[in-house]
């Protein structure tokens, strides 16, 4: 199947000052305006996360169901949206919000009972994803480089294509579990050091007692255990449908998660960003957008769906990517920059032919002169510091 890509991009041709420059002018003016509707934002969205999670316990008793499951999914997936943009540190700057509501406060200590219960522990998570990944997007330093990570695996030629895509649905099925869990936790404790191999003894006691154990004795040992009070068939049934919950969940984040920096037409980089502009250039090359606008849209996607603009400010709330994505369009077409942008089904289906082996992602030429250590990036700095 041929394949119509645009020319290869090249950074060279680019006023990555001019772009760094009016990035910072529409950031300054993103900021003029946080105030109650960011806070009102996210307290509607939370509401409507709480309203899944009630409809799917007051269903889930009768028989295993999809509603139940799928109500019960949603509330899980908010959890998962609100970890994403508050423990950014999106809301620390919105007045009018509890210290719960900030990266300082959010799923810290027992709250990871009340804001963000997951297989992973919120710590791990931050690390690997907020610093790492945000750090050192398409640079091999990625923790969540798909190409890479499935080199030797799912693109390995030697196996056949049918298994290969049996095994990413498997994964897709497990993903929170079975990847971010001990990926997350081996990031934390090695320091972001790639270093190989599997878990130490030590991870593993670790990650079966403080990442598994809480989690599901939590939804499926205390969560089902509350209806035998009206019998075991209540019980069994609300055990059945927290387990479809769960693997709903990992297939919703999977969808969302997994397209945003994968696909053919997105770069991944050999060499590291030599000032803040050409970073930035980098993150929106090596990102994709999915369909934009509407709560309900948005919501959806987990507001996954402005990866760019996310990319380019990770810490800003929810409402204002909405706000910024048209102008950061414009920008991008202003100074000739590649801005993906397409429904998150092309999307998977890129994602998917680049993790089996049938494509591969674009490398970015390497500028002249290009450094392979530069300064750590800012939030980086901001966790060592």
């Amino acid at each position: 199947m041929s394949s119509s890509l645009p020319p290869a991009f090249n950074i060279a041709s680019v006023d990555v000052e001019g772009f760094h420059r009016d990035l910072k002018a529409l950031r300054a003016e993103l900021d003029a305006n946080l105030g109650e509707a960011d806070a009102k934002h996210l307290r509607k969205i939370e509401r409507w996360g709480r309203i899944g999670t009630l409809l799917g316990i007051a269903t889930c008793w009768i028989a295993p169901n999809p509603f139940s499951a799928a109500a019960l999914s949603v509330g899980r997936s908010t959890r998962w949206l609100l970890m994403h943009h508050v423990g950014h540190r999106g809301y620390d700057r919105v007045p009018g919000l509890p210290a719960s509501r900030t990266g300082k406060g959010f799923a810290k200590g027992a709250r990871r009972y009340l804001d963000w219960l997951d297989w992973m522990l919120p710590d791990a998570w931050v690390f690997e994803h907020n610093v790492l990944h945000h750090s050192y997007t398409g640079e091999e330093s990625d923790p969540d480089l798909l190409e890479r990570n499935a080199e030797g695996t799912l693109r390995n030629p030697a196996r056949p294509l049918f298994l290969r895509y049996v095994q990413l649905t498997l994964l897709a099925l497990t993903w929170r579990a079975s990847y971010y869990a001990p990926e997350t936790l081996s990031a934390l404790r090695r320091k972001g050091r790639r270093d190989g191999g599997s878990l130490s003894g030590a991870e593993w006691k670790e990650l079966l007692l403080r990442c598994y154990l809480p989690y599901a004795a939590v939804q499926f040992v205390l969560f089902p255990a509350l209806f035998l009070i009206i019998g075991p068939w209540a019980a069994f049934s609300a055990f059945c449908n927290s387990l479809m919950a769960d693997v709903l969940t990992s297939v919703h984040t999977f969808l969302v998660v997994g397209p945003n920096h994968t696909g053919e037409d997105l770069y991944r980089f050999d060499t590291s960003p030599a000032n803040k502009g050409e970073r930035y250039v980098q993150q929106v090359i090596g990102s994709a957008n999915y369909r934009t606008g509407g709560d309900l849209n948005d919501f959806a996607h987990l507001w996954l769906n402005y990866q760019i603009e996310h990319h380019i400010w990770p810490d800003l709330p929810m409402l204002k990517y909405r706000e910024a994505q048209p102008k950061v369009l414009a920008l991008c077409q202003k100074y000739g920059i590649p801005y993906v942008q397409e429904s998150v089904w092309t999307r998977v289906r890129k994602m998917v032919d680049v993790v089996v082996g049938k494509r591969s992602m674009r490398k970015l030429t390497p500028r002249e002169g290009a450094e392979t250590a530069p300064v750590a990036p800012e939030s980086l700095q901001a966790h060592v510091a």
